[in-house]
C-alpha cells in the first residue's frame, strides 16, 4: 500500500507538468489551429527565468569584514550580495533564498511577450499553411532557441534550489495511519502539483467567467462569425498565445528545483506532452488535462522495480503504446470533438 501511494504522488507530479505543458499546446491549437513544436521551448525558457533571477539576486561585491580574520590577524575580504546592501542582510538573505516563487513574478511578462514575439513575427505567417509546414518551423525555432540557452549558460544542469522551508519531505505514512517514515514525500513536489492546479483552475476560469475567455470560446468555435460581429479576435488570440507561452514558462518555473534546468530539458517534455494533447483530444483543455494526469500516474506505476523485471522497458514505451490503443478505439481521443483526426 505504501508504494502504491508513493507511486500515485509521482504521477500526480508528473502528470502536472504534462497537464500545464499540454494544456498551452491546446489553447494554442484551439484558438490558431497551429501544432506550436517550440512550446517545450517556451517551458524550458521558464525554467531558466528562475535561473537567471537567481544569478541576479546573487551577485556581490567584495567587502573587508573586520569581524574576521585569517590566521594573519588580517581582516578577511568576503563577497556580499547586493540585495543584502539594498534591503538588509536579513532581508536580503530571504529574498535570494525565496528567489524560485519570486521568479513568477519576474517570468510572466517575460513569457508573455516572448509569446506574443513569436506569434507577430513568426507563426502567423503559417495559420493557412499545412501542419507539415507548422511542424517543421516551430521545432527550428525550438532548436534555435535550445542553441541560444546553451550558448549563455552552457550544455550543464545549473541546480537551482527550492526555498529552505520546502526541502525536507511530508511524513504522509502518520497522516495515513501507517508506520512514521513509510510514506514521505518531498514538500516542494506537492507545492508543484497544488500549483498546477492553481494555474488551470485559473486558466478555466478566465476562459468560462470572463468576457475575455467568452469571445475567445466563441472564435475558437467559429472564428469567421465572431469576426463579422466587428470583433478583433485576431488580438485576442495573440493574446492567448502569450498566456499559453505565460502557462509553459510557469510550469518550468516551479519545475527548477525539481529538476536543475538544461538546453535540452524542453525536448524531453515536447514528445510526451504531445503524445497527451492527442490523447486527450486536440483542442480540447480538460480532455489534455484529464490526459496528462492519466498518463504520469501510468508511467509512474509502470516505473516500479517489479513491473520493470516483468515487462522490461515498459516504463519508456507505456505512454506510447496506451496512445496507440486509444486513437485506434477512439481517433478523436479521449474528449476530443466529432470530426477531429477522423477522417
Amino acid at each position: 500500500m505504501e508504494t502504491i501511494i508513493i507511486q500515485l504522488l509521482n504521477g500526480l507530479d508528473k502528470g502536472s507538468a504534462y497537464a500545464l505543458i499540454a494544456l498551452g499546446l491546446t489553447l494554442i491549437f484551439g484558438t490558431l489551429g497551429v501544432v506550436n513544436f517550440a512550446h517545450g521551448a517556451l517551458f524550458m525558457i521558464g525554467a531558466f527565468c528562475a535561473v537567471t533571477l537567481n544569478r541576479i539576486l546573487t551577485l556581490s561585491h567584495t567587502v573587508i569584514d573586520e569581524t574576521q580574520t585569517d590566521f594573519l590577524g588580517n581582516p578577511l575580504k568576503v563577497e556580499v550580495p547586493y540585495v543584502n546592501g539594498i534591503f538588509g542582510e536579513e532581508m536580503g538573505a530571504f529574498i535570494i533564498d525565496w528567489n524560485v516563487p519570486l521568479a513568477i513574478i519576474f517570468a510572466i511578462p517575460i513569457m508573455v511577450a516572448i509569446g506574443v514575439i513569436i506569434e507577430r513575427g513568426l507563426i502567423r505567417h503559417f495559420y493557412k499553411r499545412p501542419h507539415a509546414d507548422q511542424i517543421l518551423v516551430t521545432f527550428g525555432l525550438a532548436i534555435v532557441l535550445q542553441e541560444i540557452i546553451k550558448a549563455f549558460y552552457g550544455a550543464n544542469p545549473i541546480p537551482t534550489p527550492a526555498p529552505d522551508a520546502f526541502r525536507g519531505s511530508f511524513d504522509f505514512g502518520v497522516l495515513l495511519g501507517f508506520d512514521p517514515y513509510t510514506v514521505i514525500y518531498p514538500y516542494w513536489r506537492l507545492i508543484y502539483f497544488i500549483f498546477s492546479m492553481i494555474i488551470i483552475g485559473a486558466v478555466f476560469a478566465f476562459l468560462q467567467f470572463t468576457t475575455f475567455g467568452m469571445v475567445v470560446r466563441a472564435g475558437m468555435a467559429d472564428r469567421e462569425t465572431v469576426g463579422l460581429l466587428g470583433i478583433d479576435i485576431d488580438r485576442r488570440f495573440t493574446i492567448m498565445f502569450g498566456i499559453a507561452a505565460a502557462v509553459a514558462g510557469l510550469a518550468g518555473v516551479m519545475y527548477a528545483p525539481i529538476n536543475s534546468p538544461n538546453y535540452h530539458m524542453g525536448m524531453d517534455f515536447l514528445v510526451l506532452s504531445f503524445v497527451v494533447v492527442v490523447v486527450g483530444g486536440m483542442g480540447s483543455l480538460p480532455g489534455a488535462v484529464l490526459a496528462g494526469f492519466l498518463l504520469g500516474i501510468l508511467q509512474s506505476f509502470a516505473s516500479m522495480s517489479a513491473v520493470i523485471e516483468t515487462i522490461p522497458g515498459i516504463n519508456q514505451v507505456v505512454i506510447y503504446l496506451v496512445a496507440i490503443i486509444i486513437l485506434l478505439t477512439r481517433p478523436r481521443g479521449l474528449m476530443g470533438r466529432k470530426g477531429v483526426m477522423e477522417d
